[in-house]
């Protein structure tokens, strides 16, 4: 039997934002909760933002759809069917995709329990007017922590999940205990002992024969990606390489996800850290299969520099295009790339600033140059997607919600 959830009540205003031609700012908000942890995906004109709603410690998962391009939204809808269960942060949050058959809306969000935490999902059927049963994504059930997730839907409207998967950890460290050495043990990981203990996974909701691991010796707590273009499947991670160097990996598949390549190296870039940036990278495929990568490090290697932003491009997901910087001066986090319709590639990034991170967007040149189309919103964590005619891009509103503006291309 299904269990739906019934559209509780939102805290909306819409602004004049100041960026070109005036563009209305929605904000979308649960009352009384603190609201960050944006996603967004559009097909048309119909667009879905999911996000973590949070109060007194407890966490749920809300999703507004709107049918108009993002120019209105109607009242957000919980997805969780068990009230404050959701285990959510800025690189790990609620994901959400738009089928293209049947009209689905499909969301994906870590949820606590006692042995750690796994990977749950829910479907729309009406459009994001109710949520059906909660169900765990296959391959997450085991002991451990687990999430850092991101979603792809194929043209076959699979739902296809790449997560950080820390079973092994939790494994060992049950057989430490089991020893009475669990804190002698943990004290004694070196990094890359640690990140051994890490695990990059791929999944397809619904599709038990699915699951496998891509590769151990990951970076912890660093968000993943994943596109898909045709039987094309790119999933990119922060990999922990020899002398914990933290760069960014790759893997390709050529068959829809049934095999994927060995990881191979986007940069060298050689940056030697111990612990985890929690910033991670972003992929996207555009129509001649090219593969584009963004990620942040540091220009030098430095460990404690600011974070730069680099994009590569690859024609296999074997050999990589030599990077090139986005941005030039400061910090720059949290990015996300988008391939629109028309073949134009964006990015949106957050950068430090005085009074809070601003939320900047730039559209990717023949040269992998930035041009900046919009900069200056306050907020964090931004996202983006393509609608008819323009893009929808969302971000946590400093004491706000969740902004959504649509912005022409």
């Amino acid at each position: 039997m299904n269990v739906l959830r019934n559209a509780g009540c939102v805290a909306a205003c819409v602004l004049a934002v100041s960026c070109g031609a005036r563009t209305p700012r929605v904000t979308l908000a649960v009352p009384g909760r603190t609201n960050q942890f944006a996603t967004v995906a559009a097909r048309g004109d119909f667009v879905a933002v999911a996000w973590a709603a949070t109060a007194n410690a407890t966490t749920d998962i809300y999703v507004a759809t709107s049918r108009d391009g993002g120019t209105s939204f109607g009242a957000p809808v919980r997805v969780n069917a068990t009230e404050g269960d959701a285990r959510v942060a800025g690189e790990q949050p609620p994901q959400v995709v738009l089928t293209s058959g049947d009209g689905s809306v499909v969301v994906v969000w870590p949820a606590k329990r006692a042995e750690g935490s796994r990977l749950l999902t829910a479907r729309s059927t009406d459009g994001g007017k109710t949520f059906g049963e909660t169900s765990v994504v296959t391959g997450t059930e085991a002991a451990g922590n687990r999430g850092w997730e991101s979603l792809a839907i194929d043209s076959a409207g699979r739902t296809m999940v790449v997560w950080l998967d820390h079973r092994n950890a939790a494994a060992s460290m049950a057989m430490s205990h089991e020893h009475g050495g669990a804190a002698t043990h943990a004290m004694k990981m070196d990094p890359n002992e640690k990140a051994e203990q890490s695990q990059v996974m791929f999944g397809i909701v619904g599709d038990t024969s699915a699951t496998r691991v891509m590769s151990t010796s990951v970076c912890y707590c660093c968000k993943t990606s994943v596109a898909v273009r045709g039987r094309m499947v790119v999933a990119a991670w922060r990999h922990v390489y020899p002398g914990s160097q933290r760069d960014i990996a790759l893997a390709v598949s050529h068959d829809g996800g049934a095999t994927f390549s060995e990881p191979h190296r986007v940069s060298e870039d050689h940056w030697a850290f111990d612990g985890c940036p929690e910033n991670g990278p972003s992929v996207a495929i555009d129509s001649t299969q090219r593969i584009h990568v963004v990620w942040p490090t540091p220009r030098d290697g430095t460990p404690d520099a600011p974070l730069t932003l680099f994009h590569a491009t690859s024609a296999d997901g074997a050999t990589f295009t030599p990077r090139q910087a986005l941005t030039s001066s400061g910090a720059a986090l949290h990015i996300r790339i988008l391939v629109a319709p028309d073949g134009t590639t964006y990015s949106a990034w957050e950068e430090p600033a005085q009074n809070g991170p601003d939320v900047h967007l730039a559209r990717l040149g023949d040269a992998m140059k930035t041009v900046t189309l919009r900069g200056n919103y306050r907020g964090s964590y931004p996202a983006i997607a393509a609608v008819r005619n323009g893009l929808i891009m969302t971000w946590a509103a400093e004491g706000s919600g969740i902004s959504v503006v649509r912005l022409a291309p």
